[in-house]
């Protein structure tokens, strides 16, 4: 049956969940992870190195990787893996050495090229998969003694009690952390998903971490600034008109820096906060069952790693109210600014007014005056005129005819200022 034409990205996306499966794996097995932080752009510089190292055994590097690949190179096989902010390599070695690890898978791989993978390590772990031994219970201060020197275990029976994980997180003398994986009847893939679980609550448990430094840098820097909002929040409850600019001042200040630190930091509380999710998510498909006297995979996150998290997220809400609440000041004292600005604006409005009616009056007064002048003056051209005329022989008398003038010289003077005054209104009204 005919179908429409499929989505460009139908067949990447439906391969993206069998794009990382985990390396099917059967006791006796000896496995190394290395999980390096690097930026995106280190990317080329690692496929670069992936390259080298197939040429070395004479394998086929797959041109279209998608950011992952799995290898077999003969002496050992190779997982590696692109995730956004670091590389994680895990190199599978089949079999035991004389004396769990006492040769480690790791010990197979170019030493050189190790030397030289791009980024610096955060987390590299050694595992041992080893086939469990008789069917009493296990003596974990025997295994302590001989393989962990001796510390506190952490461990549990996982995957419904048909393996037993133990671990004691910490990092031994070659630089690697140990985990031993004792094998009751697991199935090659089903082991290869409880090694793949068991490194990535390890390795998501230092990733998660990243942030826990940055919380405790943070602590008393906001500790300062919520410091410096009290007591701008104080003054700014009687201030006066004057110290209102400086206060916004400091204010706007206070903001910048609480934003530059928000903006450096938001995606590493984001990034913790995801990891941890995985560290929980991770420990819970581990299906733990109680070993012995020893703490269990996910007590050992509550009672070690909740902590941190707990003060990374309370470092991060804390950051995210003080930007809030820095704002809302910031608000409040602008639109107190604003009503003072305003009502300086109308006190201004109020006298320019005061000072328009006043120009008007005077302007009413001047063309009053102008009137009488000018009436004065035309009374005498007038009588000028009249004087004339009699002298001519016409019976004239210059007095009355100046008298007649005067209020007809008034009026028409009167209505020509009016006419200009309306002229001039109207031509400032239309700009």
């Amino acid at each position: 049956m005919g179908l429409p034409a499929d989505h460009p990205q139908r067949l990447e996306l439906n391969d993206e969940v069998h794009a990382r499966p985990p390396v099917a794996l059967r006791a006796p097995i000896r496995v190394t992870c290395l999980a390096l932080i690097s930026p995106p752009t280190a990317r080329e510089d690692e496929w670069r190195s992936l390259q080298s190292l197939t040429a070395r055994f004479g394998v086929a590097l797959p041109l279209d990787s998608g950011g992952h690949c799995n290898l077999d190179l003969g002496p050992f096989r190779l997982k590696w893996e692109r995730h956004t902010e670091f590389s994680r390599y895990v190199f599978v070695v089949e079999g035991t050495g004389a004396e769990p690890f006492a040769e480690p898978a790791i010990a197979s791989v170019p030493a050189d090229w190790v030397a030289a993978l791009p980024g610096r390590v955060l987390f590299a772990a050694h595992v041992e998969l080893l086939p469990e031994q008789g069917d009493g219970p296990l003596d974990t201060d025997a295994l302590a003694a001989r393989h962990f020197g001796g510390r506190q275990l952490v461990g549990s029976r996982i995957a419904d009690g048909i393996a037993t994980a133990l671990t004691d997180f910490r990092i031994h003398e070659d630089g690697f952390s140990r985990w031993l994986l004792l094998d009751r009847g697991m199935k090659p893939n089903q082991a290869g998903r409880a090694v793949q679980a068991l490194l990535e609550v390890d390795a998501y448990r230092l990733l998660a971490l990243l942030a826990f430094p940055v919380a405790r840098e943070l602590s008393p820097v906001l500790n300062r600034n919520e410091r410096e909002l009290s007591e701008i929040a104080n003054v700014l409850v009687n201030a006066d008109p004057e110290s209102e600019p400086v206060l916004l001042d400091r204010l706007t200040r206070l903001q910048a820096d609480i934003e530059r630190h928000e903006a450096d930091n938001h995606y590493r509380f984001g990034a913790a906060e995801a990891y941890y999710t995985l560290v929980q998510r991770r420990t819970s498909q581990l299906r733990e069952e109680r070993v012995a006297a020893l703490q269990t995979f996910q007590e050992f996150m509550e009672r070690r790693l909740a902590p941190a998290m707990n003060t990374c997220a309370a470092i991060s809400a804390r950051l995210e109210s003080l930007s809030q609440r820095v704002t809302r000041a910031t608000q409040l004292l602008s639109t107190r600014i604003e009503i003072t600005r305003e009502r300086q604006n109308q006190q201004l409005l109020e006298s320019m007014n005061r000072r328009a009616e006043t120009q008007l009056r005077l302007q009413q007064t001047v063309e009053g005056l102008s009137v009488a002048a000018i009436t004065y003056y035309a009374a005498g051209l007038i009588n000028y005129v009249a004087k004339g005329l009699q002298q001519s022989g016409l019976p004239i008398d210059p007095a009355l005819a100046t008298a007649l003038g005067i209020p007809v010289v008034a009026v028409l003077m009167w209505l020509g200022v009016r006419r200009v005054r309306r002229a001039v209104t109207a031509i400032s009204g239309g700009k």
